[in-house]
């Protein structure tokens, strides 16, 4: 009998063979973490050239908008890119929104947060600063998206 809080069969709670449980199950195949954390820093400097390039300073940042840049990060690697976590998740005994929550959690982020600090044209550089730190706050304590790898250095920069 499975409980609810079963993972078993979940693409987001399997990795890949040969990784002793440390890269999870990839469309690239690749087990070695530190190969799969150099492909992700390096498709994150991508997305970061492409985002800069293609946002306007006056655009209201949206949900779909973070949905869409981590799909862009990594759906050439994983499967489940772009969409919300379906596992309850934490790092380093601090324990992340429950996943049920995660829905609700980023219609909320985008209604209170991104409608009000975004766009940021006309702020001042103390608002910015407020405004970045509040989005990302948010962002880590939400937790939306599966992370990547087991101790991900692209991660732990955040």
């Amino acid at each position: 009998m499975k409980g609810r809080y079963d993972t078993t069969g979940s693409v987001e709670a399997q990795f890949e063979p040969g990784s002793n449980g440390s890269v999870l199950v990839n469309k690239l195949g690749i087990a070695d973490a530190e190969e799969m954390d150099d492909v992700e820093l390096d498709l994150l400097k991508r997305l970061h050239e492409d985002v800069f390039d293609s946002v306007e300073t006056d655009q209201r940042l949206t949900v779909a908008d973070i949905r869409e840049w981590h799909r862009r990060w990594l759906g050439n690697v994983y499967v489940w890119a772009g969409s919300y976590r379906t596992l309850n998740m934490g790092k380093g005994g601090f324990q992340f929104a429950a996943s049920s929550q995660v829905p609700r959690l980023m219609d909320n982020l985008d209604q209170d947060v991104l409608a009000v600090r975004t766009p940021c044209t006309g702020m001042s550089e103390d608002q910015l600063a407020e405004a970045i730190a509040v989005v990302h706050v948010e962002l880590i304590l939400i937790h939306p998206f599966r992370e990547e790898m087991v101790g991900c250095r692209v991660c732990s920069r955040a």
